[in-house]
């Protein structure tokens, strides 16, 4: 199910953010150049180097003064790296499992074994799908607890037959439809939470585009936990905040600022470990890239925790939760 990202893409103008639209002008008029240059063999090149220049300077400039809402948006667009699109690009002999054994196969939570650098793993990741019928079929990322119950049944699995396991958090939320709720989605949540906490193998997560509320931490419990530099991760999303506060959707921006929800800031907090940095130009404009990145980042992460012992492991494990918050209390 799912196209590659890096092989299937939208036209660069139906996908640009507002704040992108001065970058898609100086990429259109390299390109015509280009274009130019090639069909009236005519040399523009001292011309389409300077636009370059003014491109990388451009593309620096905006993406280091992005706004908090602005960086949701990036996380959100379209072109962006999911959860499969990682899998094919940095996962070998990737074989998916399927099913929580009690209700239904979720397809919003993907789950298999593979190879990341020279690991075997459990992978484990929120999915959104790319064209509509798949996002339909994934919820648009919104796991039902079918789909928790999936991924702690994996996860026990991986524990079973000592494979770490890396969690790839990328959801609005878990889903609030009535069969949701009347199926325990509160509850799956909150046994992923307990059960995660003591599992006796590595645990690696990654917020790789929205990390929202408990649909997050229903795979978000580990020993080290990483944000993509353009990702969000928050208790609620800007429009649901929005939403409480101001009685509507229209202070998203000033509800994302309120919230803290960047990598950057986490950092600042004590609640993720790492910041995987991005390409220029974030993740949708060089996937491979991207992907490289994380690549890297699983591969020394994973290295350095399997030198642990397991007992030492689940003790820091359940003391670095316990820490939660506590770096917030002492910066405000």
């Amino acid at each position: 199910m799912g196209k590659s990202v890096v092989s299937s893409r939208s036209s660069p103008a139906a996908l640009a953010l507002e704040f992108e639209k001065p970058i898609l002008q100086l990429e259109r008029q390299i390109a015509e150049l280009v274009s130019l240059q090639e069909t009236k063999n005519a040399d523009y090149s001292d011309e389409i180097n300077g636009l370059r220049n003014s491109l990388t300077a451009l593309l620096k400039k905006t993406y280091q003064n992005l706004t908090a809402w602005e960086t949701v948006q990036v996380a959100r667009h379209p072109s962006r790296p999911q959860t499969r699109d990682y899998i094919d690009m940095i996962v070998k002999d990737f074989d998916e499992v399927h099913g929580d054994r009690k209700f239904a196969d979720d397809k919003t939570m993907v789950a298999g074994m593979g190879r990341i650098g020279g690991h075997k793993c459990m992978i484990i990741g929120h999915h959104k799908g790319r064209d509509t019928k798949e996002k339909i079929a994934c919820n648009f990322g919104c796991a039902h607890p079918e789909g928790y119950r999936k991924a702690l049944a994996k996860m026990q699995f991986a524990e079973k037959f000592n494979l770490p396991i890396v969690t790839f958090i990328d959801t609005p939320g878990a889903y609030p439809g009535i069969g949701s709720e009347e199926r325990g989605v509160a509850e799956a949540i909150a046994v992923n939470l307990r059960e995660m906490s003591r599992l006796r193998t590595p645990i690696v997560c990654i917020v790789i585009g929205e990390g929202g509320s408990g649909g997050a931490l229903g795979i978000g419990v580990g020993d080290r936990i990483a944000m993509m530099q353009y990702a969000w991760y928050s208790v609620i999303s800007p429009e649901g905040c929005s939403g409480i506060l101001w009685k509507g959707a229209e202070n998203a921006a000033e509800a994302a600022e309120a919230l803290k929800l960047t990598s950057k800031y986490l950092k600042g907090l004590g609640i993720i470990d790492e910041i995987i940095e991005e390409p220029l130009g974030a993740a949708h404009r060089n996937p491979r890239a991207a992907a490289d990145s994380l690549e890297k980042y699983i591969d020394k992460t994973l290295r350095d925790l399997k030198r642990r012992p397991l007992d030492k492991l689940v003790e820091e494990r359940y003391e670095k939760i316990r820490k939660f918050g506590v770096e917030a209390l002492t910066t405000t």
